[in-house]
């Protein structure tokens, strides 16, 4: 008798302790999802982003009927960003661009740390916050002019930082191909991105090369990240290209990696 009293207490109070626990965490996640919402809106209001039309070298539009009217077209002619990123460096000086994401929430300041662990429980004033911020690979070039650049977030289940770069995965953000670019601007140029593979794949570090031997070596990296793509975006890919990574976790042991290639890019 005396036994099933102590292992009923025992599983009582073990339970509630798991209960306080799992209230703690809950609490936290709030406090530290609100905190990078407060710094979102600010700094949305300090970067004052703005689309720039550029029609300098402009692609001649195709005729009506003609099967290139399309959305290459269109994707040449797509508005690229201005941003004050001076004032955003005035916050922090680690930063070094903007990233937005179409079709999703992804629309944020990017830093550079010494490593690339700093920002994975820092926030963008550098207060510790495990939701963490928006970085760029400490080895990359902060002008985004590597053959790969690869940029990292938390994939927050409240859709900030890379949390709503599973949209990327869902029929509804596939359909309409419109959404297949990615715009950054760095204090040197303003640039669109056209997206060729997305996949989810357990931790692994190939996709995060930022240096290449020979041509052969990126291009056949460029082969292995193309062959893996869950859509084929019938997206040519040569040496000649330049690649932007995203790289976020999907769940404890697999990643969601999004490859574009620079599409257009210009300097102001």
């Amino acid at each position: 008798m005396k036994n099933r009293k102590f292992i009923s207490l025992l599983v009582f109070f073990v339970s509630l302790a798991v209960l306080i626990f799992s209230g703690y965490k809950l609490i936290k996640y709030k406090l530290e999802s609100d905190a990078t919402n407060a710094q979102i809106s600010a700094l949305e209001e300090i970067a004052d982003v703005e689309e720039v039309l550029d029609e300098s070298d402009a692609p001649e539009e195709p005729a009506a009927d003609s099967s290139e009217k399309s959305l290459y077209w269109k994707y040449l002619n797509t508005p690229l960003l201005s941003v004050n990123l001076s004032a955003l460096k005035q916050e922090n000086s680690d930063t070094v661009a903007w990233l937005q994401v179409l079709g999703t929430n992804i629309n944020y300041p990017v830093v550079q740390a010494s490593d690339n662990r700093f920002y994975l429980y820092h926030s963008f004033d550098r207060s510790y916050n495990r939701a963490g911020w928006v970085f760029l690979d400490y080895r990359n070039d902060d002008n985004l002019g590597d053959k790969n650049n690869i940029i990292y977030a938390h994939g927050r289940t409240d859709k900030t930082m890379f949390g709503s770069l599973r949209n990327l995965l869902t029929t509804s953000w596939i359909n309409p191909p419109e959404n297949y670019l990615i715009r950054t601007k760095t204090a040197e140029s303003s640039s669109v991105w056209q997206i060729f593979s997305i996949y989810v794949i357990p931790t692994t570090s190939d996709y995060i090369e930022t240096e290449f031997k020979s041509d052969a070596e990126f291009e056949n990296f460029l082969s292995t990240m193309k062959a893996r793509s869950d859509h084929d975006f019938a997206t040519e890919v040569t040496t000649e290209d330049k690649v932007l990574t995203l790289s976020t976790c999907y769940d404890e042991k697999s990643r969601i990696v999004v490859h574009a290639k620079l599409l257009k890019s210009k300097a102001f």
